[in-house]
């Protein structure tokens, strides 16, 4: 294993923000990380990355204790912090350098990771632009290139594409696919379901300060099998009808936005035939219904309360 988490605790004062986290990461695999907003997914990055200090537990990185071997375990780590972290009076190709520096590239093979970064991330044709003058989008792929200077066995990107235009999305998402063509390790935190879904490996979801779900999204989504969602748009529909659909055996939750009733129910429970006749004992209209096929978002959903927003 590449990395090893075991039983790693935080405590602010009475807030246990990490609980005993227990987490592996996979040589060559992309993981992500996935949480609603207070989960612990940050504290427990800024402890992977030592910038935190531990409270209990162990992290074991390249097959090395991390607070025995920090400075030189940190040499092989590449960093996409979500926020922007670039120098806006250096052009491109002197962000890319600086860092390097920073890895005790010099010389021949610096020039040679420069230009590599800043190929990697179709930013070779503005090396001598200074990054005030770039998109959002921009920012955020030399923020790539300056943590790819290094060659580094782990890479954390942490929400690389919030806030930017889908083409930069798009490159980004392709970079990370060629990463991992590549053999990268990659542990990647997004607050887009469907990019975890379509780019990771395995995935790892926290709530609480705890992972209550690890595998990939084939097997997480076995973990909800027994379910599925059904949504109802109708002609009108107010909170009565919503509670006497919660007293329906098998129903675990329904919910109403609008004239859209969802409803998360046992599956092969012969559901949607009771659905059926009790909106149309109401007197309600259905103007249509589909079973929908389960997601990640549905099982984030089920499994936290919350969507991954929240």
């Amino acid at each position: 294993m590449l990395v090893e988490i075991n039983d790693l605790v935080k405590r602010y004062g009475d807030l246990l923000a990490v609980d005993h986290v227990n987490l592996e990461i996979r040589e060559g695999e992309i993981l992500g990380l996935l949480g609603p907003n207070g989960a612990g997914k940050t504290t427990t990055l800024n402890m992977l990355l030592g910038l935190t200090r531990i409270d209990g537990g162990t992290i074991k990185i390249f097959g090395q204790q991390l607070g025995e071997n920090a400075a030189q375990i940190k040499k092989q780590i590449g960093i996409v912090p979500q926020e922007i972290a670039i120098y806006e009076d250096l052009t491109a190709a002197e962000n890319v350098s600086f860092f390097g520096r920073l890895y005790d590239l010099q010389g021949a093979l610096l020039r040679e990771r420069v230009h590599e970064a800043l190929s990697f991330a179709w930013l070779e044709e503005k090396k001598n632009q200074f990054p005030r003058k770039f998109s959002g989008g921009m920012k955020r792929r030399l923020n790539i290139a300056c943590a790819l200077v290094h060659h580094p066995r782990l890479i954390i990107m942490d929400e690389p594409t919030v806030g930017i235009d889908p083409q930069s999305r798009k490159h980004i998402l392709d970079s990370v696919r060629e990463l991992h063509e590549q053999g990268a390790t990659i542990l990647y935190t997004t607050h887009y379901m469907e990019e975890a879904e379509e780019l990771c490996t395995r995935i790892a979801i926290m709530d609480q300060g705890r992972v209550i779900a690890l595998g990939t999204t084939d097997e997480l989504k076995e973990l909800v099998s027994s379910e599925e969602r059904i949504v109802i748009e109708v002609a009108a529909a107010g909170y009565t009808l919503v509670e006497q659909i919660k007293k329906l055996h098998g129903v675990r939750e329904c919910g109403l936005a609008e004239k859209t009733l969802t409803v998360m129910a046992a599956r092969n429970s012969g559901m949607v035939r009771r659905l059926i006749d009790l909106i149309t004992a109401a007197g309600t209209e259905i103007v249509s219904l589909n079973v929908e096929r389960i997601t990640l978002e549905s099982v984030f959903l089920t499994l936290t309360g919350r969507t991954l927003r929240d």
